[in-house]
């Protein structure tokens, strides 16, 4: 493919930004220095390499607001995105980089040297593929051991949020995850490729423009308090697809949830419901409701959050009505034990939290107008 060249212009990624230079004619001197290239240019026959990984983590970090110099930092991961962060942290003056492999490679670190000689990092980059679609639970090191950490990239951009960036916005760490260096690298590819400079501010709509595909919005809230109703609307407004947990738990288990708490008890009713929003989580696009005890397991909302903005319908008590089809919400006081116990849960979740009083229409555009903030 390299040799017929028959192309204008290509981008390259893992786990060819290396092996890809001997086909190259000529090759752009920072991408020389960091030795991989993932934008390729044919210009009448001759094969130009550039690396616009470089231009596009420098503003990941700027947009994070974390500042490397004069700070340790350790990088994840020892392939060609590796290269292009030594790079950007060379040059924003980092004091000391030090780097850490699963598997023995000269210069890097094992994880057990760095949990005991270089927990005094100071800011790490994740430039490794552990935590992409379809591992989304993997996490490529424990956060828990180091105390120093101020900030942390992980050029990992699906899902949106990987656990380790998750985890790291849990214990107040400036972290960010690689969806916007993806747009950013692709906004420089596109000069090479065009061959004219264009206004950076395109970083910024690019980035809003996929988010706002990509992204899904989850509906968290009380039973009865209309997520259903409220999310097949949302999702016409807002042009989404809908997925209802509820209906979805009905069709793996070919039963009703009421049979499902009788034959099988709750426990396994959350087991089943766990699995089910850890895989309608990792898509992209949806608006999900999701059942009123979803948020009683914290991995569910971590599953939710790695690529949902989480929403909580704030529906009054009085106006939440028991239903049989409801197992813990089946009467007006069985209604309001789960109330108290499940609104300080919902709260302290939640994203953004909506008055679920109006009609459905109206908390639907009154969603939709917070989420567009």
């Amino acid at each position: 493919f390299m040799k017929a060249k028959e192309f204008s212009g290509i981008n390259v990624t893992i786990p060819y930004k290396e092996k890809v230079i001997p086909y190259i004619d000529v090759i752009d001197e920072s991408a020389k220095k960091i030795g991989a290239v993932n934008t390729v240019v044919n210009r009448r026959g001759k094969l130009y390499g550039y690396n616009t990984d470089f231009t596009g983590m420098l503003a990941l970090i700027k947009r994070a607001d974390i500042n490397v110099e004069n700070k340790k930092v350790l990088i994840i991961g020892t392939g060609g995105t590796s290269k292009t962060a030594t790079a950007v942290v060379k040059h924003l003056g980092a004091r000391e980089i030090i780097y850490v492999s699963h598997s023995p490679v000269e210069g890097a670190y094992t994880y057990e040297e760095i949990y005991e000689n270089h927990l005094d990092t100071q800011v790490i980059f994740n430039t490794s593929p552990v935590g992409m679609f379809p591992r989304n639970e993997l996490i490529p090191i424990d956060l828990d051991r180091f105390e120093n950490i101020e900030g942390l990239i992980d050029v990992v951009y699906n899902p949106i949020r990987t656990s380790l960036v998750l985890k790291a916005k849990e214990k107040g760490i400036k972290s960010e995850g690689g969806l916007y260096m993806l747009g950013a690298q692709a906004v420089y590819a596109y000069e090479h490729f065009s061959g004219r400079s264009v206004d950076k501010s395109l970083c910024d709509r690019v980035f809003n423009n996929i988010l706002k595909s990509k992204e899904n919005i989850a509906l968290i809230g009380m039973p009865s308090c209309g997520k259903s109703s409220i999310g097949k609307a949302l999702a016409t407004l807002s042009n989404k697809a809908f997925v209802d947990i509820d209906a979805e738990i009905v069709q793996l288990a070919q039963m009703d949830i009421p049979s499902i708490f009788e034959q099988l008890g709750e426990e396994k009713f959350r087991d089943i419901e766990s699995d089910v929003i850890k895989e309608v989580s990792k898509r992209n696009g949806l608006i999900i409701a999701t059942g009123g005890g979803a948020i009683l397991r914290k991995e569910n909302i971590d599953a939710l959050k790695q690529n949902a903005t989480v929403v909580f319908i704030d529906r009054s008590l009085d106006l939440l009505m028991p239903t049989s089809d409801r197992p813990l919400g089946n009467s007006k006081e069985a209604i309001k034990k789960r109330y108290e116990e499940r609104y300080p849960i919902y709260n302290s979740v939640c994203d953004v939290k909506v008055d679920g009083n109006g009609t459905v229409l109206d908390v639907a555009e009154k969603i939709l107008e917070e989420y567009r903030k």
